[in-house]
């Protein structure tokens, strides 16, 4: 590869508030008794409920869900909506296969393989990687790569920044020009 911008990031191993959300998905399916040790006939409803309202937060950006969602009744009823859609979009067994496959996540011991110029960008209200942390990641020569903390805004969505290429995409052109590609 010639340059390589990794959005929505951990150069790390899956820790802290991203693993927490994790483990509460796989517990909410494992736990509820409907999931029958995934032999069952029908989804785990409670199950798939937890996990729905796990990815919506863990997905979403305070200043967003504030702006869009301002009532109890608004709130109540996306929620609500969210997990219909989310229950009717995925089996259970498949998304503990999802969420369970990147358990023990780790990049770490191979970065320093990558030869190419590296560029990390992350939304500061991103709370999966812990957006504003800077893992200090550098490259074989010791040099840091950098690091861009893209910092709460109107144009922000959480875990979702990285869909919204209006907010990085001049750090895109930087990396390019920087390595001439």
């Amino acid at each position: 590869m010639d340059a390589l911008m990794a959005l929505a990031c951990q150069p790390v191993q899956i820790a802290g508030r991203n693993r927490l959300w994790r483990k509460m998905v796989i517990d909410g399916i494992r736990d509820d008794p409907d999931w029958k040790n995934g032999d069952y006939t029908a989804e785990p409803r409670a199950g798939m409920e937890t996990a729905a309202d796990m990815f919506y937060i863990a997905g979403g950006a305070p200043l967003q869900l504030q702006k869009t969602l301002p009532t109890r009744e608004a709130t109540d009823k996306a929620d609500a909506d969210y997990v219909k859609r989310f229950a009717a979009a995925h089996d259970a067994n498949d998304l503990l296969y999802a969420v369970n496959a990147s358990w023990d996540y780790d990049p770490s011991a191979g970065l320093e393989k990558i030869t190419a110029p590296v560029m990390f960008v992350n939304s500061a209200d991103d709370s999966l990687p812990s957006g504003t942390r800077d893992c200090g990641t550098r490259n074989q020569t010791g040099e840091k790569w950098p690091f861009v903390p893209l910092p709460i805004s109107e144009q922000t969505h959480g875990h979702g920044t990285h869909t919204w290429a209006a907010v990085w995409q001049q750090y895109l052109k930087e990396l390019l020009e920087s390595s001439q590609h």
